[in-house]
């Protein structure tokens, strides 16, 4: 089985599950419980929000565990229109957001807030010259994600972070879940952002487990009422197995992050340089430093993404069509619509992503099965 699916999601590492395990075997109590047990699964908690926090230069009072990515980007949409309605109802997003942070914008907008979604060059990405067109009196909120998940353009983060330093009441939130691990820190960490959202399950971590970070002396309305948990802003009993887990797979995440990273340009290089040799291809990923490593969407063109996934299938290949989110719906990429491609052709959009583990036996063995599609369709067309 050759695995190219890693921006759905990814296999659990070993390790991180027998740090699972062990956790749910020895640290059973509630952490807000007074007893003994109790008290050691907080501590196990705390030990695990300053690990995450030591690695990612955070201080652990500004990590917040949530559920994952959708949940952490709904909070801290929400939570900042909620918190920051008197000051004023305009928010900033991109048209190519993961639709956690669109419909959450499309949700407020029946609430009365505005929403300016900013278009997308030819590339993917957004222009700083619309962002500060954008900016209004009343806007609370700029919300850009760090890395598409169809196509993998990196936006600006550092130029917007830049722009908004003369606006110091705007809140910058940044959905980090497919940038994490992929030595691109420089690319998207700026001290002027005052929120980030990440998923465990996107870095070998359990399903049902992520973090935001909330800079410290900054406010979200909470989503979530109840016994009043992560310093009342988010209820809920912690998750403690999966809390602990996650801290281990982002240690194991950033042990040779950088050699990792090239391993994985290597791959992407290759298939990059093959699909520039096929006819009847467009590729909407490149090997520029505006692009993640790991993210490759193209199309054969005349051929449904679904097709091309299923019949990858039978060999035991996975790859996907675009967002995890939409390609059981069988709907065209948001990402490539926004760039104006033509729909025959957006339709057609297969997403290969890759990580650590992947090789590149893999990608030899990828590369020829793709052919063999390549020349099957060719010759039907």
């Amino acid at each position: 089985m050759i695995y190219f699916d890693n921006s759905a999601t990814t296999k659990i590492d070993d390790s991180v599950l027998s740090t699972y395990e062990t956790a749910t075997r020895n640290f059973g109590g509630n952490p807000s419980s007074l007893h003994k047990l109790g008290l050691n699964a907080y501590e196990l908690v705390e030990s695990s929000r300053k690990q995450i926090a030591d690695l990612l230069n955070f201080n652990p009072s500004e990590v917040y565990f949530t559920s994952g990515g959708t949940e952490g980007n709904n909070w801290i949409i929400k939570g900042t229109a909620y918190k920051k309605r008197e000051f004023g109802k305009h928010i900033i997003t991109s048209s190519i957001e993961h639709p956690s942070v669109t419909n959450t914008m499309k949700q407020l907008e029946s609430l009365g807030f505005e929403v300016t979604y900013l278009p997308v060059d030819d590339s993917g990405h957004i222009k700083i010259a619309d962002l500060k067109k954008a900016i209004r009196k009343d806007t609370i909120l700029v919300s850009i994600m760090a890395v598409n998940n169809e196509i993998g353009a990196i936006q600006p983060i550092n130029e917007i972070a830049d722009v908004l330093n003369d606006y110091p009441s705007i809140s910058l939130h940044v959905d980090a879940v497919q940038a994490i691990g992929k030595n691109l820190e420089d690319k998207f960490m700026n001290d002027r952002v005052d929120f980030y959202t990440f998923s465990g399950h996107k870095f070998h971590a359990p399903r049902g487990i992520g973090f935001i970070y909330m800079k410290d002396g900054k406010q979200l309305e909470p989503l979530l009422a109840g016994g009043g948990q992560e310093h009342n802003f988010r209820s809920g009993t912690e998750n403690t197995p999966a809390i602990a887990a996650m801290a281990k797979a982002i240690r194991l995440l950033k042990d040779d992050e950088e050699k990792k990273t090239n391993n994985i340009l290597e791959l992407k290089t290759k298939l990059l340089e093959h699909l520039e040799t096929l006819e009847n291809v467009h590729v909407f990923s490149k090997l520029e430093d505006t692009f993640a490593p790991h993210i490759i969407c193209f199309t054969v063109d005349g051929v449904r993404g679904e097709t091309i996934v299923h019949t990858f299938e039978k060999k035991e290949i996975y790859v996907s069509t675009t967002s995890a989110c939409s390609s059981k719906k069988g709907l065209e990429s948001s990402t490539l619509k926004a760039m104006k491609v033509p729909e025959k052709i957006a339709t057609s959009a297969v997403r290969v992503s890759l990580d650590e583990n992947n090789t590149i036996s893999e990608m030899n063995e990828f590369i020829q099965n793709l052919d063999e599609i390549y020349n099957h369709f060719q010759i039907l067309n």
